[in-house]
């Protein structure tokens, strides 16, 4: 009877036991629970932050300003103290470039980490993402509230010197929408990317003309047919004896015979060369692509009279893209004309 009563005793002893610890784990889960929804929350935490294209970007994506290819946002010094105006690079020396990182955006909050990637391709339109773009330098970075200012040391810098940028800040907490291999695309709807193609064109009155890059190209798999545009937003160079002379080169002038020569504003001066004469607007058209291709022509800036304003041209490339659009700007540069005295 007393062995008996024994194991009865350890048995509720056991079934207590088991009960009690069933009861403790399901309390200590429960309680744990929050805390690894707490971490995982933390750890997946949207941050957003943003480079702006233009003056007025406050990281909305996508948006509809334009140009996309001149932010203010990204600046080349010849020095690590940021310059007051950004600067074509110097060949065969460091240069610096200084990208802006604004936290937050409109899509997140908190500290952001990630990589600062920068990006160099000829200057102009149709660059393909990644094939036409090499990279420069990178850094990781931890972005706080407020305006960061990254500097990248640019070693030994290739000639002409004569390049587009592009800055991609890549984080895991604030990711890309998405990139095809359309930049005008990827750079409107995703505010982590920024695109610069400003070039300076220094010119002496009356003296030796200076001679600039500028590529087109096709993102697409099919054969597309293109357009230039050229336009003077402010001032115009021919108001002191400027001339823009368009050196299409062999292959690229004779598509645009092939095509028609359509265009307006332009005149042919010489052996695949045709000078732009209208100052407000000047077209080329119909310049045919082949798949994946990207042709390099040149301009040619001259002046007869010094002045002490600034002069603007912009030339921009519009073709189809790989959204659809029929005609949409691929990119384009910005020319900031100077005209000094002998």
């Amino acid at each position: 009877m007393g062995n008996v009563g024994r194991r009865v005793r350890r048995s509720a002893l056991a079934v207590l036991t088991g009960t009690a610890l069933a009861a403790l784990l399901a309390v200590t889960t429960a309680a744990a629970a929050p805390v690894e929804a707490r971490q995982d929350k933390a750890a997946a935490a949207r941050t957003d932050v943003y480079i702006r294209d233009v003056a007025a970007d406050v990281g909305v994506q996508p948006h509809s300003f334009n140009p996309l290819w001149a932010s203010p946002d990204i600046k080349v010094c010849p020095t690590a103290v940021e310059c007051a105006v950004s600067q074509n690079p110097i060949v065969g020396v460091t240069n610096y470039i200084f990208v802006k990182l604004r936290n937050p955006g409109p899509y997140g909050t908190g500290t952001s980490s990630g990589v600062l990637r920068v990006y160099r391709t000829t200057p102009g339109g149709g660059a393909v993402w990644p094939t036409h773009w090499t990279q420069i330098g990178a850094m990781n970075v931890t972005v706080f509230a407020g305006t960061t200012t990254v500097t990248i040391p640019w070693n030994g810098v290739p000639g002409p010197g004569h390049f587009c940028l592009l800055a991609r800040w890549v984080s895991a907490t604030d990711p890309m929408t998405f990139e095809g291999p359309d930049i005008s695309t990827n750079t409107r709807n995703n505010n982590n990317i920024a695109w610069r193609n400003v070039d300076s064109v220094r010119l002496v009155a009356g003296g030796t003309p200076v001679v600039r890059p500028f590529a087109i190209g096709n993102s697409l798999r099919v054969a597309t047919k293109n357009d230039l545009v050229f336009t003077q937003p402010g001032e115009q160079i021919q108001g002191v004896g400027g001339r823009v002379v368009v050196d299409l080169g062999p292959t690229l002038f004779e598509r645009w015979q092939a095509g028609g020569k359509v265009g307006t504003g332009v005149r042919e001066v010489g052996k695949n060369q045709l000078e732009v004469v209208e100052p407000a607007k000047a077209t080329l058209g119909n310049l045919l692509l082949e798949p994946g291709e990207r042709v390099e022509f040149s301009l040619t800036f001259a002046a007869a009279v010094a002045s002490d304003k600034e002069f603007a041209l912009d030339v921009t490339q519009f073709g189809p893209d790989t959204s659809g659009a029929e005609r949409t700007d691929l990119g384009g540069v910005e020319y900031l004309i100077s005209v000094g005295k002998q």
